[in-house]
């Protein structure tokens, strides 16, 4: 359980990071920021395997860069669950994608499976 709201918090982060930056998010309120999250993480979870399938081939004809277009279709798809989220077209969708997947993924770099911040010591001897 833990985890789950450690990453909630990572994915809030990076929307706060999205919105602030992109002058095409939009996110009005606290409240807003959680169910954003929260949507945008069952986007993820549910939607987004189906929508990879069924795009494989033109992510292999286009060498995986239309993975991008699919992580902005995502990010579109959970700003339009809310009415106080909102993206202004494909190029603000696409870079909030990316905004909130960098910031996952430096986060994770620290983050185990279990949810708890890990920290590795390597001692020469």
């Amino acid at each position: 359980m833990p985890g789950i709201v450690l990453r909630l918090l990572i994915i809030m982060l990076g929307l706060v990071l999205a919105s602030a930056l992109l002058p095409g998010v939009t996110i009005e309120g606290t409240g807003t920021f959680i169910l954003a999250a929260i949507v945008l993480g069952l986007v993820n979870g549910f939607v987004r395997p189906i929508a990879f399938v069924l795009t494989l081939p033109l992510t292999v004809v286009t060498l995986g860069l239309f993975l991008l277009v699919l992580n902005a279709a995502m990010f579109g798809l959970a700003a339009a669950f809310l009415d106080g989220f909102a993206v202004a077209g494909f190029w603000s969708a696409l870079f909030g994608a990316l905004i909130v997947s960098i910031t996952s993924t430096v986060a994770s770099w620290y983050i185990g499976p279990d949810g708890r911040v890990e920290i590795y010591v390597v001692r020469r001897r």
